[in-house]
């Protein structure tokens, strides 16, 4: 295998990894100042949510500024198959909740109808 195929998996990987550990871990910190609830007891005020919206979106940019920084060419195809995999696994986040009730519906949905484009707007981003 060339070696671009791992850094092109890295790019990917690093992007996603940014925004799946900025997320937790702002979410735990967020837990840990008593600002949110605990998971158990889910996430159902809708400033928290919006809050939460906010900072994952600002993240999911980062993660796609990444990706296009560290692709070893064609910056913006290794962006599309991050802002593809986020997008599947918000699509994921929805049915979870649909099935399980975590939460109000409009906010995995949110986040689901945003991932493409904020993964998106990252890479354009770097790229200019």
């Amino acid at each position: 295998m060339p070696k671009t195929i791992f850094k092109s998996i890295g790019a990917i990987v690093v992007g996603f990894l940014t925004v799946a550990v900025l997320s937790v871990l702002t979410d735990m910190l967020l837990e840990g100042a008593g600002i949110f609830p605990s998971p158990e007891k889910g996430l159902f005020i809708t400033w928290m949510l919006l809050l939460a919206l906010t900072y994952r979106t600002i993240y999911t940019v980062a993660g796609g500024y990444i990706t296009a920084k560290l692709s070893p060419n064609k910056p913006m195809k290794h962006v599309t198959i991050l802002a593809s995999i986020g997008t599947l696994f918000a699509i994921l986040g929805v049915m979870t909740n649909l099935q399980q009730a975590l939460g109000p519906n409009w906010y995995p949905v949110a986040l689901a109808v945003l991932s493409f484009p904020s993964v998106w707007v990252g890479g354009k981003l770097k790229t200019k």
